[in-house]
């Protein structure tokens, strides 16, 4: 009898002990050399544009929640430079273990086919971790205009009455969606592009462009202050800063959808169990009141969302501007 309860007791312990075990290995995440992640070094989100701009912002909101949250120092680093691709080639080219990644914009989306030679594959060397969120752009005139709809603007076009419209810059996500418009609706209006979102609101207040298209928050100021009149949104749904401004879709262009967006990437080889716990712990920052009210003063409508839902939206993204840029023979600046 007492030889039955020691050898129960040993399978007890064993049991106990391997269930401990997994759960500790289960709990732990591994970098790939059996460390768990986050060691005692920092994270580095490499911000794919100059300080200053959108993608810095939303590298440094999130830097501050999730640096606590993972108990981690989280360290931005800009690396600005050929709409994002220099950036973006340096986190495809660091080490997979989880202390590199990359905050990036829509250009993400659209260099693939407007840059050649670049020096990673968008789809193969990279992960997605996250959408942060999108953005609306926003169709505008200046308040003296004639045109009081995005209709009237797109009368005049076909019209032939030489209607200009201004964006960041050729190749930008503003010159894109137009590019789209002008071939599904057939129509004939004259791209001006300018050296980013400041000189072309400068000339967009002044009407010295009848028509402008950019971010809300670039456009959002101008149009609180009546010197620009909004007249299209350029998502599916309207933009909750501008909940009386149409979309492009409700003035006649079923299906047209064309979000700025924001993301967060890993290089492609980064252990599954640390793309799913940043994941995690920036959905969790999302969610966080203050984080939330600062993403949106950016413009931003949060999304969060896995890393597979990440993936299927960056890729419709690819294929989509793909398809613009070379039925209109778009080149960058």
């Amino acid at each position: 009898m007492k030889h039955w309860i020691s050898r129960t007791a040993l399978v007890m312990t064993a049991a106990a002990l391997c269930a401990t075990s997994l759960n500790a290995m289960a709990q732990a995440t591994s970098t790939g050399s059996g460390q768990a992640w986050p060691a005692k070094q920092p994270i580095k989100f490499v911000a794919v544009f100059p300080p200053g701009g959108s993608v810095d912002q939303v590298a440094r909101i999130l830097a501050v929640p999730l640096s606590q949250q993972l108990g981690q120092n989280i360290i931005v680093e800009n690396k600005g430079g050929a709409s994002g691709s220099i950036g973006t080639a340096a986190v495809a080219a660091a080490p997979a273990d989880g202390y590199t990644f990359a905050v990036v914009f829509d250009t993400h989306g659209v260099n693939p086919s407007l840059i050649p030679g670049l020096s990673f594959d968008t789809r193969k060397d990279l992960a997605p971790v996250t959408l942060i969120g999108t953005s609306a752009m926003v169709l505008a005139t200046f308040s003296a205009s004639e045109y009081k709809t995005f209709g009237d603007v797109v009368a005049a076009a076909k019209a032939k009455k030489n209607v200009n419209y201004g964006s960041i810059g050729s190749g930008s996500l503003g010159h894109l969606a137009m590019s789209l418009l002008s071939k599904s609706g057939g129509i004939d209006w004259q791209h001006v592009p300018y050296k980013g979102g400041g000189p072309l609101m400068t000339d967009a207040v002044a009407g010295h462009v009848p028509l402008s298209i950019g971010s809300v928050f670039v456009t959002k100021p101008h149009i609180d202050s009546g010197r620009l009149r909004p007249l299209a949104v350029t998502t599916s749904k309207r933009a909750p800063e501008l909940p009386n401004v149409p979309t492009v879709a409700e003035s006649g262009f079923s299906g047209f959808d064309a979000p700025a967006w924001w993301a967060i990437l890993a290089p492609a080889k980064t252990p599954p169990e640390v793309i799913k716990r940043m994941n995690e712990e920036i959905n969790k920052a999302l969610k966080n009141p203050e984080i939330a009210t600062k993403l949106s003063a950016q413009g931003i409508d949060i999304l969060g969302g896995t890393p597979e839902s990440a993936r299927v939206f960056i890729d419709k993204q690819i294929d989509t501007w793909a398809k613009v840029v070379k039925d209109n023979g778009i080149k960058a600046d």
